[in-house]
Order: C-alpha cells, then structure tokens, then sequence
C-alpha cells in the first residue's frame, strides 16, 4: 500500500462561511467550521498515514493542534492553490501521494477514504466532483498535478491529469459531492448527517429543516 498523507486546508476562522451569514452569527459560523473540520479529521485518519491541516490562521493551527495531526503554517500571501502546493511540497519528502479534502465535507465516509486509498493501486488520480463543478477530495502522486482549486475546479483537474498523462477515476458520491455554502446544505445535513459532529451541533443552535416548495428544496429554521 502506498503511504498517503491526507491535507485539509483550513481558512481563517473570522471568514468562515460568510455566505451563511443570513442564517448563522458569526460565531456559529466558526462553530461550524470546527465541528465539520472534526468530522473530516475523524473520517480520515483510519485510512491514511498522516493528517495535514495546512492554514494561515494561528487559532485554527491551535484548534487541531490537540487532534492528532501536522499542524502546517501557511508561508506567505498566497490562494488556497498556492497554500495546497506547499503542503504537497512538504508531504513529498515522506508520502507517495496525498488525498486532498476540504474542510466543509462533515458527510463524508469512512468507508469511501477507504474505497480511494484502495483504488489509487490502480488509478493515480482520483477526483470526487463537488454538485457545483468544483472538487471535494483530490488524490494525486506528490509529483506532477498542479493544484486548481476554485469554479468548476473538477474539469481542471481532469485536464491536469491528462496533461500529466495520469489515468483517472471520476468517484461520484452524493455524500461527497455536498459542500456547504447555503443553508440549504444544512439542511442536507440535518437530514443525512446522522452521527456527525456538524449535525449534533446544528440541532444544538437549534436548527431544523423542513421541505419547501420554492426555488430550493430544503428550508432550515430556529425551533
């Protein structure tokens, strides 16, 4: 089995979610982040060798410091790309490759880390879409990809790969696939996120989710 490195990179805690900010306070907000940056640490850390949470924000570094992972310090201004291939960088002089997640996927899987870090033996990139366009989970060689994070990142990746001349499996996962943005995520967590730490936390603030027949699917309100 390959030796994988798992990264989450993690932006500050005072911009966290801003476009939630119609329905959660500012400090909700970071709650938030740090309940689902758990859920993806706990999901992750059976199935590969390391956790890396690379971030610019001291109290974020500080937060994970007791979560049994590398706490790596962002060098420089730079975009998530550019953070993304430091921490690659850093990882290459101990792993064959990385799986790179977001922090803002609280529904995924153990069983589906698991799945990826089997199908690398035969797929050197594996790439789970984000519903928008964009990529939720990004295992690649520490050598060779560049990083393209960002609006319909997905089929940047694609490029990337074959550019690199890489053969690539598409995983498809509704669980994946979900990041949040909207309150209307929420409420897929509030449905599906049944064990999740971002789920109890939700219900805490006291958060439930009802249909609605508008332009989206799922209302959340305050009970």
């Amino acid at each position: 089995m390959k030796t994988t490195y798992a990264i989450i990179p993690v932006s500050r805690f005072s911009q966290a979610k801003t476009r939630l900010s119609p329905t959660l306070t500012p400090l909700e907000r970071e709650n938030l982040l740090k309940s689902m940056l758990k859920d993806v640490i706990n999901t992750l850390k059976r199935n590969v060798d390391e956790i890396v949470v690379i971030s610019s924000d001291k109290d974020v570094l500080d937060f994970v410091d007791g979560l049994n992972v590398l706490c790596l310090e962002e060098e420089g201004q730079t975009d998530l790309n550019g953070a993304l291939m430091q921490a690659v960088d850093w990882c290459s002089h101990k792993a064959e490759q990385v799986l790179i997640v977001p922090s803002d996927v609280p529904l995924i899987r153990k069983s589906q880390t698991q799945e990826m870090v089997e199908l690398s033996d035969k797929w050197p990139v594996i790439i789970a879409p984000a519903k928008g366009g964009g990529t939720n989970a990004l295992l690649i060689p520490t050598q060779g990809i560049q990083m393209k994070f960002g609006d319909c990142s997905f089929f940047q990746h694609l490029k990337e790969a074959e550019k690199a001349g890489l053969h690539c499996y598409i995983y498809d996962s509704f669980y994946l696939s979900l990041d949040v943005n909207t309150a209307e995520d929420l409420g897929e967590i509030m449905i599906h996120g049944s064990g999740s730490q971002t789920q109890k936390y939700l219900k805490n603030i006291g958060l439930q989710v009802k249909s609605n027949h508008g332009t989206e699917r799922l209302r959340v309100e305050r009970t």
